[in-house]
């Protein structure tokens, strides 16, 4: 079963607005006609094309004379080995009084600074770093919301040559751990707490026993949030970032311009399966594809005013305060997205002047859900562009956007990952927009789709790959000293080809649809089946609320098949009786197939999600197959696996 293709655009852009495009400038600049023959020159020739990247979209640094060295290796590559850059030079480049930041705590906290503010702050906590003794290569870790002092510290950090890695204070101590430990930082940076539904969380004591527990560190930075002076003495070796040394307006931030490869970040992998992966990605990988995303598929332009919800912990946020070096103002949020009976958000688009609205294809289904028309109790008459990832948005929710947001935008689903801290399928300003496809394949990214036998197949269902190096591939995982892991994780499905473990389809259109992780892909009777068809039937259902589906043993021990099983979270009031498992039923079969229908429909309290909302269909089969959850610490809401455990419905 695959979704139905509506030859109809939801959407196209005009002529006028194709032609302001930086995508249509480089089109032009390149001699070509179409967008398809860009992307086919951007993946025969990678080359050329970074080459072009860097110049066309204004990098800062030598480039070099060489490009491209060991193209034919996937992974060992090498790109611009001659280069010299530095990620953080790329946003700082700015240094006046327009803004470079707007922050909105939910309703409690409203901030902005200027661009020499940036700087400035950039300064004093560098400036306490080096007292730190940090130097290119050590680590320094952000335990912090979205914060505007969170971007600043990781600028200071990288500037100096630092690896910067961070993760949301909604992580418990362990799970904490289980990433920082690896790593090893030797100065922390966190906060005294944070504001959520209204109510202050308190981190204090969590920050003093993860502190207590990691020996390398030698400094702790505390940022006040819910408090001025926060008390801060129960924590080894802190400083209040208030008592951050000042400087002044002469005062110059270093910046150490490394190699091409150099590593920037150090991302986690969810850490569902075990202790999480320490992917490390590098200086120019990050810089030349974030400014291509934005510039390219994103139309971010000089001035925009650039929103996505996100936490630290969710690599979203390194791709969004990369916006600074598209020369876009950062709408930053922490918080609950539904604070304010769900409109806060939209209260921010509309009192910022937002311009690219990005969030969570939840979000989206959840709006819906509330019976939100953000577009009519709200001027959005600014917004230009919708983002959507974390999870396949559906064809109603396509059609929500365009209904009750606004009629005139680019709603750009986008795919791709921690993994690569960027996209392979994305937006696309001169493209049309076809209800339940993301747009395109990204500029320089061979994007195919493979069958069983490693076949590239269209409008046919199979493994999403990538077939040319492209350069924000990872330097590799962090204590992987031969890349075995790396090469376990990527390379081992298709010798030389990246497998990035989606369950996809390429259309006709040369857009794509994206059913869902492989690995958690439904096989009753042999056929394989996307958790996202089903999501998409179950969700419509007004009863629904968010579902989630595993492929349960059947019969138990045998091993021989599976039996597809369905858990429902339902609205307030609402109970799971035969009347109303019927109507699921019934809502997938007539709108998939009858493989597709579960066996069993089951009710539970709540969906079991990671910190960054995606939720955790291999958690849950392993709690329903009475095997160990590696890594509960990875979740948001750890308790709601119990609910999953030895169902009486599952037994017959």
């Amino acid at each position: 079963m695959t979704y139905a293709i509506d030859p109809t655009p939801l959407w196209q852009p005009d002529s006028a607005r194709q032609a302001a495009t930086r995508m249509a400038a480089l089109m032009q600049a390149q001699g070509k006609a179409s967008y398809d023959e860009l992307w086919q020159w951007s993946v025969s020739e990678p080359a050329a094309f970074w080459s072009t990247v860097w110049d066309f979209c204004g990098a800062v640094g030598e480039k070099g004379s060489q490009i491209l060295v060991d193209r034919e290796k996937m992974p060992g590559a090498r790109w611009f080995p001659d280069a010299q850059v530095n990620y953080a030079e790329n946003l700082l480049a700015r240094r006046g009084e327009g803004e470079a930041l707007v922050f909105w705590g939910e309703d409690k906290v409203k901030r902005r600074w200027t661009h020499a503010q940036l700087y400035r702050e950039v300064a004093r906590i560098q400036r306490c770093l080096i007292e730190a003794g940090v130097q290119a290569g050590d680590r320094v870790a952000g335990y912090l919301p979205n914060l505007p002092e969170t971007l600043a510290a990781m600028l200071a950090a990288t500037a100096l040559g630092a690896i910067w890695s961070s993760a949301s204070p909604d992580f418990g101590v362990q799970g904490v751990l289980d990433r920082f430990g690896q790593i090893e930082p030797k100065v922390l940076i966190c906060v005294d707490g944070y504001w959520y539904n209204g109510k202050p969380v308190d981190c204090l004591e969590k920050n003093a026993e993860v502190v207590a527990r990691m020996p390398s560190l030698v400094r702790t930075v505390v940022v006040p949030y819910l408090a001025e002076q926060p008390a801060i003495d129960g924590i080894a070796n802190a400083l209040s970032w208030s008592d951050l040394p000042t400087v002044d307006a002469a005062s110059e931030v270093i910046f150490k311009r490394l190699a091409f490869d150099h590593p920037l970040f150090i991302m986690f992998s969810s850490g569902t399966t075990g202790v999480p992966k320490c992917i490390v990605h590098c200086h120019g990988g990050v810089l030349l594809q974030h400014l291509k995303e934005h510039q390219l598929h994103s139309d971010v332009r000089q001035g925009d005013r650039l929103f996505y919800f996100t936490t630290c912990g969710w690599m979203m946020w390194n791709w969004l305060v990369s916006g600074l070096a598209a020369g876009a103002t950062l709408l930053l949020y922490d918080g609950s997205p539904f604070a304010g009976k769900g409109k806060v958000l939209f209260d921010y688009a509309e009192a910022e002047g937002m311009t690219h609205f990005g969030t969570s294809a939840k979000f989206i289904d959840a709006a819906a859900k509330l019976g939100l028309t953000p577009g009519k109790t709200h001027d959005l008459s600014r917004l230009r562009a919708m983002f959507s990832t974390g999870s396949p948005l559906s064809p109603e929710g396509f059609e929500w956007v365009y209904r009750e947001i606004k009629g005139d935008i680019l709603l750009a689903s986008i795919s791709g990952g921690t993994d690569i801290v960027s996209c392979f399928v994305l937006g696309n300003p001169v493209l049309p927009v076809y209800r339940g496809e993301i747009q395109c394949r990204g500029l320089g990214m061979a994007v195919a789709v493979f069958d069983e036998g490693g076949r590239p197949v269209r409008a046919e269902k199979g493994e999403l790959v990538c077939t040319v190096p492209f350069p924000s591939m990872p330097v590799g995982f962090w204590n992987d000293t031969d890349g075995s892991k790396y090469h376990a994780a990527y390379f081992d499905r298709f010798e030389n080809i990246w497998c990035h473990g989606d369950f996809a389809e390429l259309t006709a259109h040369g857009g794509m649809i994206i059913y869902g992780r492989s690995d958690a892909t439904l096989n009753p009777g042999g056929v394989r089946i996307g958790t996202a068809e089903i999501y998409r039937q179950v969700e419509q259902l007004p009863e629904v609320v968010e579902s989630l589906v595993i492929g349960q043993d059947w019969p138990p021990g045998k091993n021989d098949d599976v039996r597809v099983v369905l858990f429902v979270k339902l609205a307030d009031g609402h109970v799971l009786d035969e009347a109303l498992i019927d109507r699921i039923k019934r809502q997938i079969r007539d709108n998939t197939t009858p493989r597709h229908v579960p066996a069993k429909v089951v009710q539970v309290q709540d969906i079991p999600r990671t910190k960054s909302g995606k939720i955790v269909e291999l958690a849950v089969r392993n709690v329903v197959h009475d095997q160990p959850v590696k890594n509960v610490e990875a979740l948001a809401n750890p308790e709601a696996l119990d609910e999953f455990r030895d169902r009486a419905e599952l037994r017959d």
